[in-house]
């Protein structure tokens, strides 16, 4: 067998493989939010045989008097001030660790590394948000969501500095710049690139959480995109078809900006990867 028959052969198994694991539920999604009631609860990929397109997302869209459109706004505004919040602080996290060498750096290096590894706590998070009066506060999930995502996003601007020359940092403090200054106006617009990768997939990230708003955020008024999803499910009856439909409206944003920005993640996390 060729190489050329064999990387065919490859290609179309991984091709095939992607259709099943990722189109097949998304196409399982979509048609069942176009279904009835009875049709959806019967879990099918079945073609439906009376569409409810526009009284499904109708349904969805004003329940519990517009709960899913309150949703949105709050979903909206948590994952903006986490990125915000969450490129300020890594960036300049990892500038600090890249730049600087010291007694002290392995165990900075160490701290951030063991943020991936090891799991949050729920309950000692809840008593430390109330005893500073930010539980059920949008400050108090913000900061959950940025020291959730701060080790990732730092080591990303750390592998990226790596690129960036030392020779700039020492042309800008000859030129008078203090350290603000050198960061803000010499180092910080050259790292747009991996801000750009932070940004996106911090906003997945944030904006598909569903753990953390219902144990930190909780309240109706609070309710993000992924709890709305209990608007249509109780312990007898489940409204498999409108559940759907609030899925399909989730995945719109993450998706889109997956579709448009897919290259800059590519790009944001391999850049500095030979050099570090």
């Amino acid at each position: 067998m060729s190489r050329t028959v064999k990387r065919i052969l490859i290609e179309g198994t991984a091709v095939l493989m992607s259709v099943v694991v990722f189109w097949v539920p998304f196409y399982y999604v979509i048609i069942n939010s176009f279904k009835t009631v009875s049709e959806a609860a019967d879990m099918s990929i079945a073609w439906p045989k009376t569409f409810q397109v526009a009284a499904n997302y109708a349904a969805v869209l004003g329940a519990q008097n517009g709960m899913v459109i309150r949703a949105f706004i709050n979903s909206t505004i948590l994952t903006a001030l986490s990125i915000a919040v969450t490129v300020l602080v890594c960036s300049m996290t990892g500038f600090v660790m890249q730049r600087r060498t010291s007694r002290i750096s392995p165990l900075i290096n160490f701290l951030v590394l063991a943020g991936l590894m090891i799991p949050p706590s729920i309950v000692p998070t809840i008593w430390i948000l109330r005893g500073v009066g930010l539980f059920k506060t949008l400050a108090g999930i913000v900061l959950v969501e940025v020291a959730l995502g701060l080790p990732f996003a730092a080591l990303l601007y750390r592998g990226f500095m790596v690129t960036v020359p030392r020779e700039i940092d020492e042309a800008a403090i000859i030129d008078g710049c203090g350290g603000f200054q050198l960061f803000f106006r010499v180092i910080l617009p050259l790292l747009k690139p991996v801000t750009s990768t932070v940004i996106v997939l911090s906003a997945v990230a944030v904006f598909n959480d569903f753990v953390n708003p219902l144990y930190f955020f909780p309240g109706a008024k609070n309710a993000t995109m992924q709890l709305t999803l209990y608007n249509f499910m109780t312990m007898y009856v489940t409204q498999w078809n409108l559940l759907f439909a609030d899925v399909v409206l989730i995945s719109i944003p993450p998706l889109v900006l997956f579709i448009f920005f897919n290259k800059r993640i590519v790009a944001g996390i391999t850049a500095g990867a030979v050099k570090a």
